[in-house]
C-alpha cells in the first residue's frame, strides 16, 4: 500500500518545524517561515511535494477551522454593530482600489476588461492571514481589528459577484439576469439561516449533545456543523470561509461556545499551517529571478495603494489617523480567494500566462510583508501622529461633544465602552460617581450621546483627546481596551498628564503585567489570573473553607499581585496555609417519593438512624426551605432533603425515601 500523502505530511511538518525554529531564534514571524517552507518543497523549488492537490485541501481545512474560530470569538450583535462599515467602508474600499488599480493596469498596456479584472484581483485582502494575526495581538475587539474584519467579510461576499461579472468582461453575458436573482435569492436565504440556527436550532442540538457528557460527541458535533455551514454557502457559489465564519456565529450564540472553541483550538495551528505552506508552493522562483526588479516594483505599488485606500476608508468611517494607519497595512495584501478568481480570467482569457505570474509573485510577496508591515504599523502611525497635521485628521471627523475642561473634576476616566467598559460606567452611576468615557466607535459613541452620557470619541494615546476629557483634574482612569499596545501608550501617556492618577489597567496577557506595573499603573487586572481567582474560590468553596477566610486569601493573593500565581513556588512567602477544611464533605438531595415508608410520618419517627439525622441541613418544600429541622418535623410527598454525606452514602438511604438520588 502506498502511503505518499502520509510521507509529504510529514516531510511538511518536520520542514516547517525545523524552519519555524530558526524563525524563532532570530524573532521572524512563524507566518513567513510557512511560506519559505512551501517555496522550499513546492513544484517550484526542490519538487519534494507530489500531492499538490492533496495539500490544498489540507489548506481548505485551515481555512475554515480559522474563520469558524473567529464566529465564535463573535456574535451576530457584534455583526449587526459593524453593519455600517461592512456596507460603506467594504463597498468604499473595493470600488476605489478596483478603480486605482484598474488605471495603473490600463496605463501599462492592457485593455479596458482586462484592467477591470486585475483590479477585482487586488481588491481583495487576505482574510486568513488578517485574522490570525489579529487573533495573535488579541485585537479582534480593538477598533482596527472591527474595521479590518468587518471589509473582510464585504470582500469574502463580494467575490460571488466578481465571479459572475467575470464572464461578461470576457464577452460571455448570457443569463446574467437570472443568475442575479438567485444570487440575491441564496443570500437572503443563508440570512435566514443564520438567525433561525443560531436562536433556535444550534442551541438546542448543543444542548442535547452536552447532556450526554462524551467530549467526542461534542467535538464531532461541533466540527459537523463547522463543515456543513461551509459546504452548504460553498455549494450555492458563495465561499468556505464565508460559511464557516457563519457556522462560528451560530455557535457564539450559544452558551456553549468557549467550550467549542477549547475543542477546536489544538487543531487550528495544524491546519492553518497546512495553507500557509500551499500559498508558499505557488510562488515561482524562477519567474522572480528573471523580474525581480518588476517584481518588487508591481508589489511596492499594490501595498502603497490598497494601504492608502483602506486607510481613507477609515479615515471617511469616522476614526482617527493612527487606526487609519494600522487598518490601511492591515489590509495592504492581496488575498487569497484573488487565486480562485485569477484561474476563472485565465479559463475567461482575461489574464496572460505572464500577468498571471506576475500576479502570483506580487501576491505571495505581497502576503509575506504583511506581518511585518501590522508590526510597524503603530510605530509608523505615531510618527505621523507628530505632525502637524489638522485636528479633523489626526482625531477623526467623528464631531466630538462639548469638553468637560474645567466643568468636572474628580472624577472617572474610561477608557473603552465594551462590556467590561460598561460595567464600569453601571457601578459609577450606582456609586454616584462623575466619570467620563473615551470610545472610539463611532456608533456607540453616538448612541451613548443620544441617552445623555458624557462620551468623547477619539484614541485615548493622544494627548489632546485626555485633555478634552479634563485628565489633570480626575482622580482614576480605567483603560478596559484589549490591545496591550494601546495600553502601554495610554498608560504613559495619562501618567505623564496627572502624576497623581490612579491608574487602573485591565490586560489579556500575563506577560505585560510586570511592565504596566513598572510603566506607573497602580492596579493591573489580568483576565487569566482573575479566571483563576474565580477558580480558585470555588475550589476552596467546594472543600467548605470559611467565606471570611476565602475573601481574606483573595485580598491578599490581589493586593500581592498575583505573585502566588506567578510563581510555580510558594515557599517563603507570606501566605499562611489554610488549615480549616473538610476534604470529603459532599451536600447531596434526595427528595421523598409518593408511597415511601417515612411519607406522613415526623423525622423522629421515621426510623432513620442517627448518624443521617445528624447529618440533615435542610429540607425544601416548594418554595420554602427549612433549616435543621427537629424530630417533629412531619414528611410531606416530593419533600427534598438535603444531606451533609458523600454519594456513596446516599445509596442506602433509598429504602427509606423510595426514590433514586436526583
Amino acid at each position: 500500500m502506498e502511503y505518499t500523502l502520509l510521507n509529504e505530511i510529514v516531510l511538511i511538518l518536520g520542514v516547517s518545524v525545523v524552519v519555524l525554529f530558526i524563525f524563532n531564534k532570530f524573532r521572524i514571524p512563524s507566518l513567513l517561515g510557512f511560506l519559505l517552507t512551501g517555496l522550499l518543497i513546492g513544484p517550484n523549488g526542490f519538487q519534494l511535494i507530489q500531492s499538490i492537490h492533496e495539500v490544498e485541501v489540507l489548506a481548505e481545512v485551515g481555512v475554515i477551522l480559522l474563520l469558524f474560530t473567529i464566529g465564535i470569538e463573535f456574535s451576530l450583535e457584534n455583526i449587526v454593530k459593524i453593519g455600517r462599515t461592512i456596507l460603506l467602508g467594504g463597498t468604499f474600499q473595493v470600488i476605489t482600489t478596483i478603480l486605482a488599480v484598474g488605471a495603473i493596469a490600463a496605463y501599462i498596456g492592457n485593455s479596458l476588461n482586462e484592467s477591470i479584472f486585475i483590479g477585482f484581483l487586488i481588491a481583495l485582502s487576505s482574510t486568513a492571514i488578517v485574522m490570525k494575526l489579529i487573533q495573535e495581538k488579541g485585537e479582534i475587539y480593538t477598533p482596527q481589528g472591527r474595521t479590518s474584519l468587518a471589509i473582510l467579510i464585504f470582500q469574502d461576499i463580494i467575490i460571488v459577484p466578481m465571479m459572475l461579472i467575470t464572464p461578461m468582461l470576457a464577452g460571455k453575458s448570457n443569463g446574467m439576469d437570472q443568475s442575479w436573482l438567485l444570487i440575491t435569492g441564496k443570500f437572503l436565504a443563508v440570512a435566514i439561516m443564520v438567525v433561525i440556527g443560531s436562536k433556535y436550532l444550534i442551541p438546542k442540538i448543543l444542548y442535547q449533545i452536552t447532556k450526554t457528557k462524551s467530549r467526542e460527541l461534542f467535538l464531532l458535533s461541533i466540527i459537523v456543523i463547522a463543515f456543513a455551514v461551509a459546504f452548504l454557502t460553498y455549494s450555492i457559489g458563495l465561499s468556505l470561509a464565508l460559511g464557516a465564519f457563519l457556522a462560528g456565529l451560530m455557535i457564539s450564540e450559544s452558551k456553549y461556545s468557549q467550550h467549542a472553541m477549547g475543542n477546536i483550538l489544538p487543531f487550528l495551528d495544524v491546519f492553518t499551517s497546512f495553507f500557509f505552506v500551499s500559498i508558499g508552493m505557488l510562488m515561482d522562483i524562477n519567474f522572480f529571478l528573471a523580474n525581480p526588479v518588476k517584481i518588487l516594483l508591481f508589489t511596492t505599488i499594490v501595498l502603497s495603494v490598497k494601504t492608502f485606500l483602506a486607510g481613507t476608508t477609515s479615515f471617511i468611517l469616522g476614526f482617527p489617523l493612527r487606526t487609519c494607519v494600522i487598518v490601511g497595512f492591515t489590509l495592504s495584501q492581496v488575498g487569497e480567494f484573488s487565486f480562485i478568481l485569477s484561474r476563472i480570467g485565465i479559463h475567461e482569457g482575461l489574464l496572460s500566462n505572464d500577468n498571471y505570474q506576475l500576479f502570483l509573485n506580487v501576491s505571495v510577496l505581497s502576503m509575506a510583508a504583511t506581518p511585518f508591515l501590522v508590526n510597524l504599523s503603530p510605530s509608523l502611525a505615531d510618527l505621523l501622529m507628530k505632525l502637524p497635521l489638522p485636528s479633523k485628521i489626526k482625531n477623526g471627523l467623528y464631531p466630538k461633544p462639548e469638553s468637560t475642561i474645567g466643568k468636572i473634576k474628580d472624577h472617572l476616566i474610561i477608557v473603552g465602552y465594551g462590556i467590561n467598559g460598561k460595567n464600569v460606567a453601571k457601578a459609577a452611576r450606582y456609586a454616584n460617581i462623575s466619570h467620563v468615557i473615551i470610545e472610539m466607535n463611532p456608533d456607540t459613541v453616538r448612541k451613548e450621546m443620544e441617552k445623555g452620557e458624557i462620551i468623547h470619541f477619539g484614541d485615548a494615546t493622544q494627548p489632546e483627546v485626555l485633555k478634552h476629557a479634563n485628565i489633570k483634574e480626575a482622580m482614576v482612569l480605567v483603560v478596559t481596551i484589549p490591545g496591550s499596545a494601546d495600553t502601554k501608550r495610554i498608560l504613559s501617556t495619562a501618567r505623564r498628564m496627572n502624576p497623581h492618577l490612579h491608574i487602573i489597567i485591565r490586560t489579556r496577557f500575563i506577560e505585560d503585567v510586570k511592565e504596566l506595573y513598572q510603566q506607573g499603573a497602580d492596579e493591573v487586572i489580568p483576565e487569566e489570573f482573575e479566571t483563576s481567582v474565580e477558580i480558585f474560590t470555588r475550589v476552596l468553596a467546594k472543600y467548605l473553607v470559611p467565606y471570611n477566610e476565602i475573601e481574606k486569601l483573595v485580598a491578599r493573593l490581589r493586593a500581592d499581585g498575583y505573585e502566588m500565581f506567578r510563581d510555580l513556588s510558594i515557599e517563603n512567602k507570606n501566605f499562611t496555609p489554610l488549615s480549616v477544611r473538610i476534604p470529603n464533605a459532599e451536600i447531596n438531595s434526595i427528595h421523598v417519593c409518593k408511597g415511601s415508608p417515612i411519607e406522613g410520618k415526623t423525622i423522629g419517627k421515621a426510623g432513620l438512624p442517627g448518624k443521617w439525622k445528624r447529618k440533615l441541613l435542610a429540607v425544601s418544600r416548594g418554595n420554602k426551605t427549612f433549616n435543621n429541622p427537629g424530630n417533629h418535623f412531619s414528611i410531606r410527598e416530593n419533600d427534598v432533603f438535603f444531606f451533609l454525606l458523600p454519594s456513596s452514602e446516599l445509596m442506602e438511604l433509598h429504602s427509606y425515601f423510595g426514590q433514586k438520588e436526583d
